[in-house]
């Protein structure tokens, strides 16, 4: 099993599956690292060498992505600034609903329901 950004990646899957686990990453993301790192995309993590497994934890740790907690703490900061400025989708943020302009007169039941527990709990 291998460990990178605090992630275990899933033995049996496909390299750019696998790396998909790490917050911050999708499929194309994937795909761009492995074809950047030079890596066969059809190899499994199981099949990985260690030279190719500290190509990637040393890509993945450099600056170039935000990943995982940098990302997790860049967005919550852009909520906050949202919320701070008084905006209309920071309001949207405070209440717990949709903040993208979707309906919410028949869809949307789940965003609601949280909105109750939110109201429940305070």
């Amino acid at each position: 099993m291998v460990r990178i950004l605090g992630n275990n990646l899933p033995n049996r899957k496909k390299l750019y599956i696998a790396l998909t686990c790490i917050y911050g990453i999708g499929l194309s993301t994937s795909k761009k690292i492995i074809k950047e790192l030079k890596i066969n995309s059809d190899l499994t993590v199981s099949d990985l060498t260690e030279e190719n497994i500290s190509q990637l934890r040393d890509f993945l740790e450099s600056d170039k992505l935000k990943l995982e907690g940098n990302l997790r703490r860049f967005i919550r900061i852009n909520i906050t600034r949202l919320i701070e400025i008084n905006s209309f989708k920071g309001k949207r943020h405070l209440k717990g609903l949709p903040v993208r302009g979707q309906r919410t007169r028949t869809n949307n039941r789940t965003s609601r329901k949280q909105n109750i527990f939110k109201s429940k709990a305070k």
